[in-house]
């Protein structure tokens, strides 16, 4: 187990990583001008860091939970890269937490009904997805719109299960070995530890419901890494 002192080593390492790479090169828009960036989730850096150290992970482990690199996770921390949901996902099944808590989210009460007037769009990774159901539970409810062409190939694998529900447009969905494709109306409920991946077929993107359960044990992880070519 590293110490107190080796960890704020380490992280002031990525930490100054993570500067170093963000550094614009001549003619190119600084990481943090609108023109070379996109729109970032301003609650979610200090939770990042506040809910790693509460989990009582080294910048190091977590990262290396998420599938990935520390100055990847220190940029996600200082608010020099935005995460996308995928990332969320497999950080808050890390910390034992939800997505809502790393969006800084409160609720005073568990209200049983979500109200539509109520669900807040936000945008991560691409993916615009809305809160369906109530904070805190053991299970995440989303309403989600997943564009044409974003994070079709990454693939993902974690313990939990998930269920969607086509609401509109056509979905590719890879599981293990096999490609499906879903329409309005289709669903699919399948175990998380199946590599898996998704994937808008229509240029105007696809509508999901999206329910996954969230495993409040710090050591579930869920693996992330690009893969080499198109998914059939």
């Amino acid at each position: 187990m590293s110490s107190p002192e080796a960890e704020a080593e380490a992280e002031a390492e990525a930490e100054a990583e993570a500067e170093a790479e963000a550094e614009p090169e001549p003619g190119r828009a600084a990481p943090g001008s609108s023109a070379g960036r996109t729109e970032f989730l301003p609650a979610v850096a200090p939770q990042l860091r506040a809910l790693r150290r509460r989990a009582s992970l080294t910048l190091e482990t977590a990262a290396r939970a998420a599938g990935l690199s520390p100055a990847h996770l220190s940029r996600l921390e200082t608010g020099q890269r935005q995460p996308s949901l995928p990332m969320l996902l497999a950080l808050a099944r890390i910390y034992a937490t939800t997505v809502s808590e790393l969006l800084g989210e409160t609720v005073a009460d568990r209200d049983a009904v979500v109200r539509a007037t109520d669900m807040e769009p936000t945008v991560a990774g691409g993916w615009t997805y809305w809160q369906a159901g109530a904070p805190g539970r053991g299970m995440q409810a989303l309403r989600v719109h997943v564009p044409y062409g974003s994070q079709g190939d990454i693939v993902r694998v974690h313990p939990g299960e998930e269920w969607l529900y086509v609401l509109q447009g056509r979905l590719r969905l890879r599981l293990g070995d096999t490609t499906h494709r879903l329409t309005a109306g289709d669903s699919a409920h399948f175990d998380s530890l199946t590599p898996h991946r998704i994937a808008a077929e229509d240029p105007d993107g696809v509508e999901l419901l999206f329910v996954h359960t969230l495993l409040q044990s710090p050591t579930a992880t869920l693996c992330l890494g690009p893969i080499t070519g198109d998914m059939p």
